[in-house]
């Protein structure tokens, strides 16, 4: 079997910027511990809003994290309560993974929430509406076909491929369907 690499690692810095922006002073593992606690809590808690990137960055004391979004109203929530409790959850879960590491510096945390403007440009959140789709047991044929509808209708997109796999409609022999 061949070596397999991810592609997005020939792309980085040319075509396609880091997602963690740091350079480490002492501990390299503990911050690619922190980022991946960072991106786990995130997506865990706020899926349901479209998350396409999240991207973390370091700067002396500070840690940024900005969040793309398709529907940040559900993020912020009301009176911006909802993103106050995702930073007080982010910074106890961090003080947490901190405190185990033996690192006692203090740090400040900022998150900023973006708003995707096309969706439809998003993979990763055209995946997530597919498969909430397919979890509110929609007929998988007219999702694929919708939603390649929409894609279609976007003069910027250039070509895609839906592939759906798996017991599909619940049947007992698995398969794969595409358009």
């Amino acid at each position: 079997m061949a070596q397999k690499i991810k592609p997005i690692s020939l792309r980085l810095g040319i075509t396609k910027p880091w997602k963690s922006r740091w350079f480490f002073k002492k501990s390299q593992k503990f911050f690619i511990e922190e980022d991946h606690l960072i991106r786990e809590i995130v997506k865990e808690k706020i899926a349901q809003a479209g998350i396409d990137e999240i991207r973390i960055e370091r700067t002396g004391k500070e840690v940024k994290v900005s969040v793309k979004a398709s529907r940040p109203g559900l993020i912020i929530g009301r009176g911006g309560k909802g993103i106050e409790d995702l930073k007080n959850f982010l910074a106890k879960e961090m003080n947490a993974l901190r405190r185990k590491n033996n690192a006692s510096e203090q740090f400040a945390l900022n998150i900023n929430i973006e708003e995707l403007k096309r969706t439809e440009m998003s993979a990763s959140v055209v995946a997530g509406q597919i498969a909430f789709d397919i979890e509110r047991r929609l007929p998988y044929r007219r999702i694929m076909k919708r939603h390649l509808d929409l894609l279609k209708q976007n003069r910027e997109v250039q070509g895609a491929k839906i592939k759906l796999a798996g017991r599909l409609n619940g049947a007992e022999i698995s398969r794969r369907e595409w358009l």
